[in-house]
């Protein structure tokens, strides 16, 4: 079964709430987790990719959290589960770290090339899946 991270899924639930509720106004990790009944450490952590990466935007200190740095409409859905998994694939032999002779099936491997084009159909469609889709 084809199936998100945890952290592809946070990700896509915490910039659908800073969406949500960008208003001007930061939103912290425990609100979000608070809101969504999830691991507070996570959310962190994928909030923290999201600022690395571009996405949304970090201030610190009492009145500090998070801001979505665009317009829910310009932030692909790619963006997002890129931000937390750089290397996401369907498949271990997809990734660009894993070598496709390190499989033990490479010699008769039939799926690697046809799975290639499903991943291929799959990106466009999270490429052209804005946040402001699922909102």
């Amino acid at each position: 079964m084809l199936k998100l991270s945890k952290k592809s899924e946070y990700a896509l639930m915490a910039a659908r709430y800073m969406a949500i509720k960008n208003h001007g106004n930061a939103v912290t990790a425990k609100e979000i987790a608070d809101n969504y009944k999830i691991s507070f450490e996570l959310v962190s952590k994928v909030l923290q990719n999201l600022a690395k990466n571009k996405i949304a935007i970090s201030f610190q200190g009492v009145k500090g959290g998070y801001i979505l740095k665009k317009n829910p409409f310009e932030i692909s859905l790619i963006e997002l589960i890129q931000a937390v998994e750089p290397d996401y694939q369907i498949t271990d032999c997809l990734r660009s770290e894993s070598p496709k002779n390190e499989c033990s099936y490479s010699d008769c491997c039939k799926i690697r090339d046809p799975l290639a084009e499903v991943q291929k159909k799959i990106d466009k469609v999270f490429y052209e899946t804005k946040l402001a889709h699922i909102i």
